[in-house]
């Protein structure tokens, strides 16, 4: 539960090669000792093939650095800048605040908090990662402090409160829930009373890299690095016992016994089927067989149509995994791997190295709480679209099934009846707009990341044109699949500062109309031609020629342009529908 690593290794990470690992710039600012704490993120982060640099600055720093322009911090530029302030300090301030002002404690605080983001946000454009305060009762008036407004505990709540009402207004600012690590781990373990005194550090050793995993855990997502698919498994795993068995009324599975626990797993899963994860079925067994639980088994929580592909036949599990992620069109890193046999978890792993395949304990009553404990489904963003996710890869599935009951590919996407909507950035996409780029990482021609204030600023400057675009077919509507963002170098050219695209509409001549339009749209503003840039990262190797494919010309390496008079524009079959 404290995390995978210990302190003194993750210091040892620091001093390893990380040059080919992608690096993202942190500054870290605190009102308590934080030189530890940036040891940590920094091992951690290795651990994720990823390269932190951080600005630790000085003790107790946070005002100098933040509210001063020219300070050290700034010249650094930042990402994203952690702030931690400690309750410790908090309890002192509080101390020296006169009784008759304490109701307003809390408020008092979350301004000056306030007045920091505002004051970050203004100088660059990092995101905000802020640390919520860990519970610290002075139990001055016990459990009647519930009661009374102006104790400390109560204004601790209501500050957190506050945090959490604040980075829902403000979308560059994203919390690192310290008061659910304690929760999790207790005040005993996270606060070390000796250390603090000794040497201002809050949180003791053992618990740091586990607060540090957090941290990673959000810049990871800020990065799009976040997972999308849970594989599982179903004998022993989403029930107790052994379907082919066992039978239908054998297994276990409901309110009686061991087989809550299996229902309770199935919740969780369901939840996180609603907000977005995609389930699949990875069972060794005759389908027919395994299907029959979901199909008559009253107790049941998942059904057949929660699951975006259902996988049961006596392949290896290895197997079944890759034809999993090629139906879905989705990294490995993002899929996750549920199965309660040892040997099926060891071949996938020796297998499919990239795939996360949490060690399940022996005791089906901790399977829930292991995973929960792992923070595995970590996300910089959330958009209502998300919810429908489950049924546009269920279409995906019947389609690929259509597709073999046609003569050619061309007779294939007509029957589609595929229809796009065009238009400029506005308010009401502007999560969804934020969202895909923050998510997309293989169709993405130069992988730049907006929160939706940069969208916005975007959509609201004269030099920039912005393009979302939509697409339905008969099957299922796909919802905003593409953005472009292009800027205005001079009179003559325009530049494509961003092109990206959901990957599961790739091959249906999405690419080629969003293409068309970027020189339709050139020539209606009245330039001659379009310069698009491929910067190459990790996972964007699909699209390295994409511009040449479309037709534009190679001018070195990452350069590419069109003509906008002479440019041929590419076959595709979907129409352009009008709001």
């Amino acid at each position: 539960m404290f995390g995978k690593y210990k302190f003194n290794q993750l210091s040892k990470y620091c001093k390893n090669d990380m040059s080919n690992f992608p690096k993202y710039r942190l500054a870290l600012l605190g009102d308590c000792s934080t030189q530890h704490m940036a040891a940590a993120i920094k091992g951690h982060a290795y651990t994720k093939n990823l390269r932190i640099e951080i600005f630790d600055a000085d003790y107790d720093q946070i005002f100098s650095q933040v509210m001063d322009s020219d300070s050290e911090m700034y010249g650094f530029k930042p990402e994203a800048t952690l702030i931690f302030m400690c309750v410790e300090k908090l309890y002192q301030t509080w101390l020296e605040t006169p009784i008759d002002q304490r109701k307003n404690f809390a408020n008092d605080v979350f301004d000056r908090i306030k007045e920091y983001w505002n004051c970050i946000e203004s100088n660059c454009c990092a995101n905000i990662l802020q640390l919520t305060f860990a519970e610290n009762d002075d139990f001055v008036f016990g459990n009647y402090a519930c009661k009374k407004s102006d104790s400390f505990i109560y204004q601790l709540r209501k500050l957190n409160l506050l945090l959490m009402d604040g980075c829902i207004e403000n979308k560059n600012v994203f919390l690192i829930d310290l008061c659910k690590i304690q929760s999790l781990i207790g005040r005993e373990h996270l606060y070390d009373p000796k250390l603090y005194h000794i040497a201002k550090m809050p949180i003791s050793l053992a618990i740091l890299p586990y607060v540090a995993a957090n941290v990673v855990d959000v810049i990871q997502s800020l990065c799009g690095v976040f997972k999308k698919c849970v594989a599982v498994d179903l004998d022993n795993t989403l029930w107790g016992g052994i379907i082919g068995d066992d039978g239908l009324t054998g297994i276990q599975i409901g309110e009686l016994g061991i087989g809550q626990a299996f229902s309770e797993l199935q919740k969780w899963l369901k939840e996180l089927k609603s907000r977005g994860i995609l389930l699949a079925a990875c069972s060794k067994n005759e389908e027919t067989v395994a299907k029959e639980p979901f199909e008559k088994h009253s107790e049941m929580i998942l059904k057949l149509e929660d699951f975006s592909i259902f996988m049961a036949n006596w392949e290896d599990k290895a197997t079944n995994i890759r034809n999993i992620q090629n139906t879905l069109n989705i990294s490995m890193d993002s899929i996750i791997f549920i199965d309660d046999n040892p040997f099926e978890r060891n071949l996938v792993k020796s297998l499919i190295p990239e795939i996360t395949v949490p060690d399940l304990p022996e005791d089906p009553s901790q399977y829930l709480p292991y995973l929960q404990s792992l923070n595995l489904f970590e996300t910089a963003s959330y958009s209502e679209e998300d919810a429908n996710r489950t049924e546009k890869y269920r279409a995906e599935t019947q389609r690929e099934s259509m597709k073999r009951q046609y003569a050619n590919f061309d007779e294939y996407l007509q029957s589609l009846e595929m229809k796009a909507v065009v238009s400029p950035f506005d308010e009401f996409h502007m999560p969804r707009i934020a969202q895909l780029t923050q998510r997309s990482n293989q169709f993405n021609l130069r992988t730049i990341r907006y929160t939706e204030k940069e969208i916005e600023a975007a959509k609201n400057n004269p030099d920039k044109i912005t393009v979302y675009f939509t697409l339905k077919d008969k099957l299922a509507d796909h919802g905003l699949v593409g953005v472009v963002i292009m800027e205005k170098q001079n009179e003559k050219n325009l530049f494509v500062e961003t092109w990206l695209m959901s990957c599961r509409v790739l091959k249906r001549g999405m690419e080629e109309f969003i293409a068309n339009k970027m020189i339709e749209t050139a020539k209606k503003h009245g330039f001659e031609s379009v310069t698009g840039e491929y910067i190459k990262t990790q996972k964007n190797a699909m699209v390295a020629d994409i511009y040449e494919k479309m037709g534009f010309t190679r001018k070195n390496d990452n350069i590419f342009t069109a003509d906008v008079n002479d440019f041929k524009y590419k076959k595709t079959f979907i129409k352009e529908q009008q709001q």
